[in-house]
């Protein structure tokens, strides 16, 4: 079911590592073709594409598409106790965690009088995507918002694909983790049209653009996302799902099958990669994911994600090869099953989990952490969702007239050197005399100088 990729007795630089990455490249490519395509239709027609849209990809005719306060309200109220028990669970733990990721504003004094306050400003408003398609995610309906809420963002406006199932609405147990973070302004569309309308607003729904649109998604979530880059924020193209493990003999091979079979049911699209110098692990580990594959419920889907081009077995010498195949690789999902983990070395990963009682599932539900990650090798220079995703840096400069004073001689020197001498007049015109005019020319009669 996994394919093997043996590069043992083969010194390997970073680039040549890269390359041998189990990607699958062909299917990101042909989705951000098609999701551009989406968005622009999105852009130019509005709801008249979206409901083209939801009918063919969702089978919704005639839905709602702005959710109405009432259905929010029913399905808080028709929330199975235990789940909402659990979300409440997990709302906690987010929302301390997220509270951790919000820098204090902090004042830098340069000498008497010169002060640069740094502070975090939340963006106003903000698209969050929830997935709906393979499966029913209120677990990212408390990643999305709850990071968001505890930035300081105003305005949430929430996307999730209509059910056919449930009479073109968003699925309840969605709407109802919605209602609970407090979120009224829900609509029911989904894939690269939800993110086309959440960029570009669709006034006849009533939904005016967004400043950052974040959440996960499959490839053309993700490609809709590259596709609006520029005119609104994004966070990390959150596609088809990705777990790399690095293993040695200490590992627990039935575990670790587990472990890839859990993301792969995610998505025929959905990544699994084992990394070992254990040849034997290796072989333990593909002997118990077959039978747990083929029994789980989703063993069809499981089985297209493990025997993808993007799912592989890889053999390697040693621990070194697999540190430096994992960074190269930059997984989504990094789990280190090791004896002694090193997770310091492991520097390239969206999320690390270490040791065999940290399961990525954890981290999907109730960890605290947040499960909107990088994928596609992103994670080698972007970060998941968090707090920091919903906040801008800004810099507030106040200096007084002394201050400004000390560092007018080098600021008028630097400014000759760029030839922008008026840059350096904007400095030396404020300790001009008050009867002078700029360049020393005297005021006309009348005219105050």
């Amino acid at each position: 079911m996994l394919r093997t990729i043996d590069l043992r007795g083969r010194a390997l630089t970073p680039a040549e590592l890269l390359a041998t990455v189990p990607r699958a490249t062909a299917a990101r490519e042909e989705a951000f073709a098609t999701a551009a395509h989406i968005v622009d239709d999105v852009a130019t027609r509005g709801e008249t594409a979206l409901r083209e849209q939801a009918e063919r990809f969702d089978g919704a005719v005639g839905h709602h598409i702005r959710v109405p306060a009432a259905h929010l309200d029913e399905a808080l109220d028709a929330l199975d106790p235990a789940v909402r028990a659990a979300l409440e669970q997990a709302i906690a733990r987010v929302r301390e965690a997220s509270a951790a990721q919000v820098p204090a504003p902090v004042v830098t004094e340069l000498g008497p009088g010169a002060r640069v306050l740094q502070r975090w400003q939340p963006v106003r408003r903000v698209g969050l995507y929830v997935p709906g398609g393979k499966a029913v995610y209120p677990s990212s309906v408390v990643m999305n918002v709850v990071p968001a809420q505890v930035a300081g963002v105003v305005e949430i406006a929430l996307a999730s694909p209509p059910q056919r199932e449930f009479g073109g609405r968003v699925h309840p147990v969605i709407l109802g983790a919605a209602k609970l973070l407090g979120v009224t302004e829900v609509y029911a569309m989904g894939g690269a049209g939800a993110i086309g309308a959440l960029a570009h607003g669709v006034p006849e729904l009533g939904l005016a653009p967004v400043d950052v649109v974040t959440g996960p998604g499959n490839n053309f979530v993700a490609a809709a996302k590259r596709a609006v880059a520029g005119l609104v924020g994004t966070d990390a193209e959150a596609g088809a799902t990705e777990i790399l493990i690095v293993a040695d003999d200490s590992a627990d091979a039935r575990l670790v099958a587990a472990d890839l079979i859990s993301q792969a049911e995610h998505d025929e699209q959905a990544s699994a990669v084992l990394v070992t110098a254990s040849e034997q692990l290796a072989q333990d580990v593909l002997d118990a994911i077959g039978p747990r594959a083929a029994a789980t419920r989703h063993a069809v889907r499981v089985a297209a994600a493990l025997s993808g081009p993007q799912s592989a077995v890889v053999l390697v010498d040693d621990l070194a090869t697999a540190t430096a195949f994992s960074n190269a690789y930059a997984p989504e999902h990094l789990e280190l099953h090791l004896e002694d983990p090193r997770a310091d070395e492991f520097v390239h990963a969206g999320a690390v989990f270490v040791g065999p009682d940290s399961p990525v599932s954890l981290g999907d539900y109730l960890a605290g952490s947040n499960h909107v990650l990088p994928t596609g090798g992103q994670a080698r220079y972007s970060s998941g969702l968090s707090a920091a995703t919903f906040l801008r840096p800004q810099q507030v400069i106040e200096y007084d007239r002394a201050a400004l004073a000390a560092v007018r001689d080098a600021i008028v020197t630097l400014a000759e050197a760029e030839a922008l001498p008026a840059h350096g007049e904007a400095v030396t015109a404020r300790f001009e005399e008050a009867s002078t005019s700029p360049a020393g020319v005297a005021p006309e009669p009348g005219v105050p100088a």
